[in-house]
C-alpha cells in the first residue's frame, strides 16, 4: 500500500523484532465491514502485531469478528452507536485499563491501554471540542488528566500511544492554518495542550522523522472533495516515550486506505 513517510531506522540487535502497530479511527466499524475494500481486507493486508481502533460506534458483542491468533479487547461507550475504542493484538495483554479516572468523558469508551511485556500501549479517542468550542472545557480536563494517565504508566516502562487525538499541533499540520484558527481541533488551547503532552516525555514519531513534510494528513471532511483535493489535517498520532524513539524504525500515513473519513497510521519499533 502506498504511504506518505520518511523513515530513520537502526540496525536490529540480535534477538531483536521489529513490531508493526497500526491506528485508524473507522468513524463506525461496522459500517466500514460493508464497503469495499471492507474493513478485514485492510486489516489482512496490513497484517499488523497491533492494530487499534477508534470511533467503533458499538458495543462489544454487536458484531462477530473472526481474528485468529489476535486477542480482542474492547471499550465501549455507555451510550450506544457512539465514541468507542478496540484493540487487536497478537500478544496476550498483562493488563488492560479502560478509564483514566477523568472527571469528564471517561463513560464514553475512549481508551484501550494494554500493558504488554516491553511496553504500555495506549490507544485514544479524544474528546472532540465541537462546533464553537461547546467542549472546550471538558476537553482541557480531559487532556490534563490523560497526560497525567500516560505519565503515570511510563514511570513503569516505555509508553506507545496512537489515536485520533483530534488536534492537529502546527501549522503544517493541516491544509488550512490561517482560517482554522478558532475552530475546534486547531484553537491555541487545544495545540498548547497538545504541546504539554510531548513536553511531559513524548515523541511525535511522525512529526520527528518528517519534520518538513507537507501535505501530510490523516483526516479529510466528507465535504467539498476535501480527501479529492487534498484538503486535510493530520490529528491521528503514534506517540512514544521520548526514551523509547531510538527504537522506532519508521513512521507512516497510510493514505491510500478508503472507508472512513481518517486513513490508517503505522508505527514499525523494535521490541
Amino acid at each position: 500500500m502506498a504511504d506518505t513517510n520518511e523513515t530513520a531506522s537502526a540496525p536490529k540487535a540480535a534477538g531483536e523484532r521489529e513490531l508493526r502497530l497500526v491506528s485508524w479511527n473507522v468513524n463506525g466499524l461496522r459500517a466500514v465491514m460493508k464497503k469495499e475494500p471492507g474493513f478485514m481486507q485492510v486489516f489482512d493486508a496490513l497484517d499488523a502485531d497491533v492494530f487499534a481502533l477508534q470511533e467503533t460506534k458499538m458495543q462489544e458483542g454487536q458484531l462477530e469478528l473472526d481474528l485468529p491468533g489476535y486477542t480482542q479487547v474492547w471499550s465501549s461507550a455507555e451510550r450506544k452507536g457512539y465514541s468507542g475504542t478496540a484493540v487487536f493484538s497478537r500478544a496476550e495483554p498483562l493488563k488492560v485499563i479502560r478509564q483514566i479516572g477523568s472527571p469528564v468523558a471517561d463513560d464514553e469508551g475512549r481508551v484501550c491501554a494494554l500493558e504488554f511485556e516491553g511496553f504500555w500501549f495506549v490507544d485514544v479517542y479524544t474528546p472532540n471540542s465541537k462546533q464553537g468550542l461547546a467542549r472546550l472545557d471538558e476537553r482541557m480536563v480531559w487532556d490534563e488528566r490523560f497526560r497525567e494517565f500516560l505519565q503515570g504508566l511510563d514511570r513503569q516502562k516505555p509508553v506507545v500511544t496512537c489515536g485520533d487525538f483530534n488536534v492537529a499541533h502546527e501549522e503544517i499540520d493541516l491544509k488550512n492554518p490561517a482560517t482554522n484558527h478558532e475552530n475546534a481541533g486547531f484553537s491555541d488551547e487545544e495545540r498548547a495542550s497538545f504541546g504539554k503532552l510531548l513536553d511531559a516525555g513524548f515523541t511525535d514519531t511522525f512529526r520527528t522523522l518528517n519534520p518538513t513534510l507537507e501535505g501530510a494528513y490523516s483526516w479529510w471532511s466528507y465535504r467539498m472533495r476535501a480527501r479529492e483535493r487534498n484538503a486535510g489535517w493530520r490529528i491521528d498520532y503514534f506517540l512514544v516515550s521520548d526514551r523509547a524513539f531510538d527504537r522506532v524504525t519508521g513512521a507512516r500515513i497510510l493514505d491510500d486506505v478508503y472507508g472512513s473519513d481518517h486513513c490508517p497510521v503505522e508505527l514499525t519499533i523494535r521490541a
